[in-house]
């Protein structure tokens, strides 16, 4: 496996700029730098190769590797994995369908789950497309506690849909 980074011997450039902690930081020629780091008994790193010159610090590179992975390990932990729920309605769903598909919502909301809900028109039911916009208003009102709509019902082919975020808690 290729380290991902140039050291020691590896390091090509004639001069690099040297920084760390202990030195004097400033331009050197690669054999003084490559001196210094067996001095300190540590390991002179290519950090930034397309600079010019290329700029290398003096640290135990081991170290340095496992503190760049305990870094990327943390921030994969902090990423949060957005699922999209989807519930959908007929033009002419009633009142019992839609206050239990209304509690489906409030659950994944709580969950942190986004909501994607839409009326789907069949055939000719295309022609109720305010009672659709007019449902899915209610059921964003009804949400409104739990979440908050994208952007407001809009109409793509048979379907409009609206997108609930959920509210951030706190």
């Amino acid at each position: 496996m290729e380290p991902e980074h140039r050291i020691n011997g590896k390091i090509t450039a004639p001069e690099v700029r040297l920084v760390g902690e202990n030195i004097e930081q400033g331009v050197y020629s690669r054999d003084e730098a490559l001196r210094l780091a067996q001095e300190f008994e540590i390991d002179l790193v290519e950090i930034s190769p397309n600079a010019v010159p290329p700029v290398c610090r003096l640290i135990d590179y081991k170290k340095f590797l496992y503190a760049q992975k305990k870094k990327q390990k943390e921030m994969k932990a902090k990423q949060v994995n957005v699922t999209v729920k989807e519930i959908r309605f007929g033009p002419n769903t009633d009142e019992h369908d839609f206050q239990f598909k209304l509690k489906h919502a409030i659950n994944f909301l709580q969950e942190g789950s986004k909501v994607r809900s839409y009326v789907f028109f069949k055939g000719r039911s295309i022609v109720f497309k305010e009672r659709g916009e007019i449902l899915l208003l209610k059921f964003i009102q009804e949400l409104a506690d739990y979440g908050v709509p994208e952007q407001m019902p809009k109409l793509e082919g048979k379907k409009m849909f609206v997108m609930i975020t959920p509210k951030k808690k706190g």
